[in-house]
């Protein structure tokens, strides 16, 4: 499976949930891959950190910011079970390639309207690659959520009639997940990591149910 996370939209936590799922799935036993196609190159600075902090070594990061991906990607997933694309802010072309490369396209969004507007131009991206791709499938992830606020609820029922759907899974606001990134590590490797961790899990387990 290759899940891209994107969004044109800054800020979103697509780097923190595509290297999370890549280290829950490889917790799991499979054969994952992160491809960085962002040309800030979070991902790839994440994998150098672990390194010098001497973590093992838990998937492989591969950079791959070009607008060739749609050809390089699924050639990589020859030899992994699942990939993940960390998508780019802002750049239309490598957005697409993306999307094509892809068989789940998630957005992460934040519980805001300013998110909901800015997706626009995402979802057109989206209906573009169905020309091309029409069993791509694409779901909203909420991400950054505050466990139990209004605009978290309205937000949930505003996209559960939306196309493309959001999924069940919530990705709370917490601050554990900065504090695990500037060490190279993830989450379920820290000490006060344990409820990030489940709705990581959660959220891994429903994106194969999905696939």
């Amino acid at each position: 499976m290759i899940v891209a996370l994107l969004n044109q939209k800054g800020g979103v936590g697509k780097t923190t949930l595509a290297l999370h799922l890549a280290g829950r799935w490889a917790r799991e036993g499979k054969r994952t891959i992160v491809i960085d196609a962002d040309p800030q190159g979070s991902a790839l600075d994440w994998s150098e950190q672990r390194a010098r902090e001497g973590l093992p070594r838990l998937f492989g990061v591969i950079g791959l910011p070009r607008d060739t991906l749609h050809r390089e990607a699924p050639e990589i997933a020859r030899d992994a079970d699942h990939v993940v694309i960390d998508g780019p802010p802002r750049v239309a072309a490598l957005m697409r390639s993306a999307l094509l490369a892809a068989d789940v396209a998630l957005v992460p969004a934040q519980p805001s309207p300013f998110d909901g507007w800015a997706s626009s131009e995402m979802l057109r991206l989206i209906d573009e690659a169905r020309i091309f791709r029409p069993e791509l499938l694409a779901r909203f992830v909420l991400n950054r959520c505050a466990t139990g606020t209004v605009i978290a609820r309205e937000t949930a029922q505003a996209l559960a009639s939306h196309e493309p759907p959001v999924l069940a899974s919530r990705i709370g606001q917490r601050v554990i997940f900065a504090d695990a990134a500037r060490s190279g590590r993830l989450v379920s490797e820290t000490v006060n990591g344990a409820v990030a961790a489940r709705e990581i899990a959660a959220l891994a387990a429903e994106l194969e149910r999905l696939a």
